[in-house]
């Protein structure tokens, strides 16, 4: 099995070894067993699934909240010729129908599913008839309410296993305490698991913490002194744009990043960075997941995230070289009550709760008990004006009740266009002949696309073959839409608006069930987690590394040495060392003479241990020597 699993590794994935605890991982899948693996960012988690997974016969379905991961995975894997699709929201019923069928039916590798298919009837009857051979779960801490982004539809996930009983899971996170640890094992109902868990700890990553008022200025001090690539985390859409114009002010090379830019804008801006046309990546924190960019120098947070496991997560995309990297968190005293501030606003009262969703039924002029699974373009400045709802409740509102089960805000989606055709290729021929002017079209997309076209989705690209046509984009759009009326071919258009989705029938908001227990419980929880976000900024003694890793419930006593802390102790040490090495000097040569037992009754020396270390190395040094009697003398 072992030779199998780098067999695959090295033709598959081009890799030559596995990283630490990677290869643990894979054979305990390969195995059989159920499996929790804590992986630091960057630590290389989609390998622990998918190379086992690679290794036996059927399909590996993976949970994945991410819905930009996924189909950035789906496409790699493609890209290495294995087989995989992605379900998630707002994709069409017939798409997701010939998805499902492909994964019975097709030899199919990887099927990725988004937590809030897992219970519906559609995906559950396909699920039966599947040949699984592994169920992977990544961002596995969703499972758990103690964690930082909590979803209902994860406790599907122990239901599901019913109907694959023997079928081993794999939960895989970046960023758990004890507390989600226990939980994810728990929910999870992994049985006899075994757990790897590799060290919080980046030996190569120098944390550090900047009080400053002007911002700005110190953050243009830090990207001078510190070259290469960066990245500049800041709250908001708006400061993205103007942080970047900025800095291309001051001649450093920059762009921003966001999910309300367009897609096309976005990749273009994302393959400039990674190929280091540009140096810095201003961006809000819709940036990162899934970046493979091993070379950043920097990562620089302008603004204080919501708790630790973000911060942790982000900071951790520098330095996945191992060479080493800085990640730096400039703030101010105005800041820390402000994250106080919005940790007590994450969660509105029940009655503004109520009016935020009776007011998206309306907007969507849904009925009640209608509307299960139907997804919306949706524009949250737009929703919250109409409604004159103060835009940070209402967003916060929003994620609680996605929270709760009852929606899912993608903020962060682009869906591309995609089309199949839904006759078999007589009554493709029969409709060409009566339809002379889409015969071109049928033609482009026959010569573009292959056979495949009839056996599943593919995506298109309306710009390209309006030009090849030699028309207008919207008169081909148009084209495409008259065929999918007519039962010809199933059209999806690209979607790149963020997306709502309804994940039950509409409730009357009025007997909305909320459960209020569990919501004050989060609500305390986020508090709890801003509290330590701004333990970690104010704490100035305890090694950076190590605050993280005790948060996560990791114990250990050695310092990094590479923090803002660890270093500035080191100075206080060395200054604190020849102040007691002038003392020794001074009182020696005054003629006070003293032995290592009455060292304690000089004015301003004692017997500890940095005293006795001071005492050795000046005895080394030759610079003065003990007595016959045990008292010290100074030479020369």
């Amino acid at each position: 099995m072992r030779a199998q699993a780098y067999h695959i590794l090295q033709t598959v994935f081009g890799y030559s070894d596995f990283r630490p605890v990677q290869l643990e991982i894979v054979m305990a899948a390969m195995e059989g067993r159920d499996c929790l693996a804590l992986l630091p960012t960057g630590g290389g988690k989609s390998i622990c699934f998918q190379v086992p997974a690679l290794a036996k016969e059927g399909i590996c379905l993976v949970v994945s909240p991410l819905i930009a991961l996924m189909k950035d995975q789906v496409d790699n894997l493609r890209k290495r010729g294995v087989l995989a699709a992605a379900v998630y929201s707002g994709m069409g019923k017939r798409e997701i129908d010939t998805i499902l069928d492909n994964c019975i039916y097709g030899n199919y590798k990887f099927l990725y599913v988004s937590p809030e298919r897992l219970k519906t009837e559609l995906f559950i009857e396909r699920f039966k008839k599947m040949k699984v051979n592994l169920i992977a779960v990544d961002e596995a801490h969703c499972i758990s309410q103690w964690g930082y982004d909590f979803r209902p539809p994860y406790l599907e996930i122990a239901q599901i296993r019913g109907y694959h009983p023997s079928i081993p899971c794999l939960a895989l996170t970046a960023s758990a305490t004890l507390e989600v640890k226990g939980d994810i094992l728990e929910k999870l109902e992994l049985k006899n698991p075994a757990v790897y868990v590799r060290s919080f700890s980046r030996k190569n990553l120098s944390y550090a913490v900047r009080m400053a008022e002007n911002k700005l200025e110190k953050a243009i001090e830090i990207l001078k002194k510190i070259k290469g690539a960066a990245i500049v985390y800041v709250r908001n859409r708006k400061g993205t744009k103007e942080m970047a114009f900025l800095l291309n002010q001051m001649g450093i090379p920059s762009t921003f990043y966001h999910a309300g830019l367009d897609n096309s804008v976005r990749e273009a801006r994302q393959n400039e960075w990674k190929q280091n046309r540009l140096r810095v990546m201003v961006a809000t924190n819709a940036f990162g997941m899934g970046i493979d960019k091993p070379d950043v120098r920097l990562v620089l947070h302008l603004d204080l995230p919501e708790n630790l496991e973000n911060y942790y997560q982000e900071a951790g995309r520098a330095g996945r070289d191992e060479k080493k990297a800085y990640a730096i968190l400039i703030t101010h005293r105005q800041d820390l009550s402000v994250l106080e501030e919005r940790a007590a606003m994450a969660y509105p009262p029940t009655d503004f709760l109520k009016k935020v969703y009776q007011s998206l039924a309306n907007y969507f002029r849904m009925a009640v008990g209608s509307g299960f699974m139907s997804s919306f373009d949706f524009d949250l400045s737009s929703f919250s004006s109409t409604y004159n709802l103060d835009l940070l409740s209402c967003y916060n509102a929003l994620k609680v009740l996605q929270e709760e089960g009852l929606l899912e805000l993608n903020e962060s989606f682009f869906s591309p266009s995609t089309l199949k055709f839904l006759v078999d290729q007589t009554k493709l021929y029969e409709f060409q002949i009566a339809n002379a002017k889409l015969d071109p079209l049928i033609k482009i997309l026959l010569r573009s696309y292959g056979g495949e076209l009839f056996m599943e989705f593919l995506k298109i690209q309306e710009g390209k073959l309006a030009k090849t046509l030699n028309i207008p984009e919207r008169e081909l759009i148009r084209m495409l839409e008259h065929m999918d009326n007519v039962g010809v071919i199933s059209y999806s258009k690209r979607k790149d608006q963020p997306q709502i989705t309804f994940l039950t029938e509409r409730y009357d908001a009025g007997k909305l069930p909320l459960n209020l227990k569990r919501i004050e419980e989060r609500r305390k929880n986020a508090i709890s987690k801003a509290a330590s976000m701004l333990a970690y900024v104010n704490q100035d003694r305890v090694c950076r590394s190590n605050q993280i890793s005790f948060y996560f419930g990791e114990d250990t006593d050695e310092n990094c040495g590479i923090c803002d802390v660890c270093v500035s102790l080191k100075k206080e040490l060395v200054q604190e060392e020849e102040m007691i090495k002038k003392k020794i000097i001074q009182t020696l040569k005054a003629g006070t003479l003293f032995s290592i037992h009455t060292i304690q009754d000089v004015p301003g020396l004692d017997n500890d241990l940095i005293s006795m270390k001071v005492l050795r190395n000046l005895e080394e040094e030759g610079i003065i020597t003990t007595r016959n009697d045990g008292k010290y003398k100074l030479n020369g």
